[in-house]
């Protein structure tokens, strides 16, 4: 399984013409990821793979405000009325998992699949890496049902924390999957998969092509450095690492 992150419209149809099986749409990659525009939700319903929608609703820290935990129900009920096939949430830091805020929010997510007659798939994103306690994380995730974890075993890349990943690939014993993301490649698969890695997450972003306005577009705040983008063969070639064994 290939999930493939994108934060526009260019990386939703590279993530299906390379192959990938699921989309994570976002916006704001640069930042870690933060809630799409409804705009971009609503192309993404068209893809024909299953798409599962990132509430964030700012960068920085994952400890909200009662504000801020009903930004991301809007966002839910936003995922589950353009049919989408999942969210992406987190809350919490370093002492534990926000439970009541995760609590509102699957609750939702619950009445919100219900009432489309559709259950949304539930994701706990890389908050889990900030908790210094993965193995109780873990067992809380999938007390709250929970379908998978996003995480980098708590590294900065993937690969470097394999040895996390594969304990706590152990700890689940199939009752959450544990998605590998950050620094996933197609180089990274083999180390990956030692650790029972089978869900890989990946942007499959390359640099893009500098252009006689870039320079212009970076001096006045429009963008900085290169935008990378999205790109289909990245996302084949990791695709094929993956179905290699």
């Amino acid at each position: 399984m290939l999930e493939v992150c994108v934060e526009d419209a260019a990386g939703i149809a590279a993530a299906v013409s390379g192959g990938g099986d699921r989309i994570e749409l976002c916006s704001a990659l640069a930042l870690g990821g933060l809630t799409p525009p409804r705009s971009l939700v609503r192309i993404a319903a068209e893809a024909p793979i299953p798409v599962h929608m990132l509430c964030r609703p700012r960068e920085g820290d994952f400890l909200y405000d009662a504000r801020e935990v009903a930004l991301v129900c809007d966002d839910i009920d936003l995922a589950a009325e353009a049919g989408l096939a999942g969210v992406v949430i987190g809350a919490g830091g370093a002492g534990g998992l926000d439970l009541s805020a995760l609590g509102t929010w699957l609750a939702h997510a619950q009445r919100a699949g219900a009432a489309r007659g559709s259950r949304l798939s539930l994701t706990l994103h890389r908050v889990f890496d900030l908790l210094d306690d993965m193995e109780n994380g873990l067992e809380q995730a999938v007390a709250m049902g929970f379908d998978r974890i996003l995480t980098s075993g708590g590294a900065v890349r993937a690969p470097d924390g394999a040895g996390m990943l594969a304990h706590l690939n152990e700890l689940a014993a199939g009752r959450i999957v544990i998605l590998a993301g950050s620094g996933v490649s197609a180089e990274a698969v083999p180390v990956l998969r030692k650790a029972g890695i089978e869900e890989f997450h990946a942007s499959c972003r390359l640099p893009g092509v500098r252009t006689g306005e870039s320079g212009r577009l970076e001096e006045l705040g429009f963008q900085k450095g290169l935008r990378p983008i999205t790109d289909a063969s990245e996302v084949a070639r990791l695709k094929a690492a993956i179905m290699d064994r």
